[in-house]
């Protein structure tokens, strides 16, 4: 039977990182506009910087949960 604390986890761990990556994806124009030759300024680095971390530390909670899960079966 399976743990409903652990559904509910898990369904809020994937809502956690579907956001994560949805804030990341609304600065893809301003990232794919970047000429090569140019300079990215301070205040997108600093914004991709803050969000990447938050994807990352997402993702990886997403996966630790749905790897402790696959142990337990």
């Amino acid at each position: 039977m399976a743990d409903p604390n652990e559904i509910a986890a898990l369904k809020a761990s994937f809502r956690g990182a579907l956001g994560s990556a949805e804030s990341l994806a609304s600065v893809k124009e301003r990232v794919e506009q970047i000429d090569a030759g140019e300079d990215v300024g301070a205040d997108l680095l600093e914004e991709l910087a803050r969000l990447s971390l938050a994807n990352a530390v997402a993702a990886a909670a997403l996966r630790g949960l749905v790897e402790s899960m696959v142990g337990r079966r």
